[in-house]
């Protein structure tokens, strides 16, 4: 079987931490999966069992500006786990916590990988059809059309490797499926991607993005960043706008009983913690943002997330793609 895959987790990061964000760890932890906290030893230990702690004297807050964190905060429990990545001592890092700030950590203590632009939050939505990857998710609001072809190109990756696509379908957010439809910067990304040796397969609306009809979709983080949060919130809001119709009559309750295994399947399709995270691509090394709110059971999802991400070289492959190199490796 090899190594197992050594995970540096942020323990002290998310909304939960760090009761929730411990028992995550616990409950990955295999025989190819071995978690390290990174955080307060004497808050960890009665908590964590028998993983291994490093104890930090600091944490990155989750209303915390990153500059400062990145200032300030080089000590911290987000920082040190990614410290570990960028050192070779862990082969990725799980953070719950303050995104902006692991993005800073990222390219602080894991470094961009050479020729990158820019980094980019890859997030799968929960698509009726097939999974669909969204980049950038949330780590640059402002984008240029170069930009988006590379998060094309690493979306393509993420999609063999981790969704097991032999041949990604990349498309680009727009306002239309027509070439013409856009602004400045999604009709020149359009040009971009048309020439590229990427499966590019045009525009795509926001209103298909559930359905799964491509593999990659790709927009500025801006742009991706309100998609995302709205999508969460209408599937958050139509599962409970349904269980409460469900619940409020003797003869829904009834019909409630009937429908139920087929309710609980759509939303364990639909719930955002079937992921738990999503990978930072454009690194040298691996990183995963969990959700801010996450339980145990979606860090967990996380932290399998990016044992997967590990073992299947994504970093490595993405360097490859994009003709970069990981600093460290022969080449």
């Amino acid at each position: 079987m090899g190594e197992p895959v050594r995970v540096a987790v942020d323990a002290m990061g998310g909304d939960r931490a760090p009761e929730e964000i411990v028992a995550g760890a616990l409950a990955a932890r295999s025989n190819d999966l071995e978690p390290i906290l990174f955080g307060i030893e004497e808050l960890l230990r009665p908590l964590a069992e028998d993983l291994p702690i490093v104890d930090t004297s600091t944490v990155v807050a989750m209303d915390e500006k990153p500059a400062d964190a990145a200032r300030e905060k080089r000590d911290s429990s987000m920082f040190a786990a990614c410290r570990a990545v960028g050192e070779g001592q862990a082969d990725v890092v799980v953070s719950a916590g303050n995104t902006g700030a692991l993005l800073a950590a990222g390219l602080l203590e894991v470094r961009r990988l050479a020729d990158v632009h820019r980094p980019a939050i890859a997030v799968v939505l929960p698509a009726l059809e097939r999974a669909t990857v969204l980049l950038d998710a949330g780590a640059n609001a402002d984008a240029r059309p170069e930009h988006l072809l590379q998060f094309g190109a690493m979306g393509s990756v993420f999609a063999r490797e981790i969704l097991g696509v032999a041949e990604p379908a990349v498309a680009l957010l727009s306002i239309g499926e027509e070439p013409e439809k856009g602004n400045r910067l999604t009709l020149e990304a359009h040009r971009l991607l048309a020439a590229s040796d990427l499966h590019f397969v045009g525009n795509v609306e926001s209103r298909e993005l559930l359905r799964g009809t491509v593999d990659v979709v790709v927009c500025d983080g801006f742009t991706g960043n309100v998609v995302l949060k709205a999508m969460e919130g209408t599937v958050r809001t139509t599962l409970a706008a349904l269980r409460n119709e469900i619940t409020a009559t003797p003869r829904g309750k009834l019909g409630g009983l009937l429908i139920r295994p087929a309710a609980r399947r759509l939303r364990d399709r639909l719930d955002p913690d079937t992921y738990g995270g999503a990978y930072l691509l454009g690194l040298r090394g691996l990183v995963v943002s969990a959700h801010g709110n996450s339980g145990r059971v979606a860090f967990a999802n996380a932290i399998r997330l990016g044992a997967r991400g590990a073992r299947s070289r994504v970093v490595e492959r993405v360097a490859g793609r994009l003709g970069a190199r990981v600093v460290g490796a022969p080449g």
